[in-house]
């Protein structure tokens, strides 16, 4: 196994979602270190969202997590060789209102990663636009439909369902310029 200090952000994630499962804790990455494994890392995540399929005492996150050299530090998980930290958002596993239907998978040599779909992290990112005016949300958004395929009537539907489909509108020619990058 590759030591933790030459992992990239995937393999990190796909070696720490490993561990956590084999201890019976199902997890989801989600949030920006999605953003960065869909867009080639062209926008550079150093935390590591992780959330839980099912509660789990945070007592049972701690003992998993310290046998693979993560302690806690505030409300995040550090680790001495590596600049990326884990941390868990509050379940449930949702994006606006709508729970979560679909989880991706990708492949690294330290495991098996369950994370959004690219198509559902836009969404999240969106949601980030729609609901706080974070632009940033957008640019990550505008990244990922431009480094991966998405699904944009899914997106356009699920933004009608959270109140923003005018949002959307004003938005749905910038997603479609990203996505056409792609082809």
């Amino acid at each position: 196994m590759k030591p933790v200090a030459e992992m990239t952000l995937g393999e990190l994630a796909a070696y720490v979602v490993g561990q956590l499962c084999q201890h019976g804790i199902e997890v989801v990455l989600t949030g920006g270190s999605c953003v960065s494994l869909y867009s080639d890392n062209r926008y550079q995540s150093f935390d590591l969202d992780l959330v839980e399929r099912y509660r789990v005492e945070r007592r049972k996150l701690t003992t998993t997590l310290a046998k693979i050299g993560f302690h806690p530090h505030e409300r995040y998980f550090v680790h001495p060789d590596t600049p990326y930290f884990v941390e868990f958002p509050a379940s449930p596993l949702a994006i606006g209102g709508e729970p979560m239907r679909d989880v991706a998978e990708l492949v690294f040599p330290t495991g098996t990663l369950r994370l959004l779909t690219a198509t559902d992290c836009v969404k999240d990112r969106l949601a980030h636009y729609y609901h706080w005016g974070d632009r940033q949300g957008l640019e990550q958004a505008l990244l990922v439909a431009a480094h991966a395929e998405v699904d944009l009537n899914e997106i356009a539907r699920w933004s009608a369902a959270e109140g923003m489909a005018t949002e959307f509108g004003q938005i749905s020619d910038e997603l479609e310029r990203a996505m056409n990058k792609l082809q």
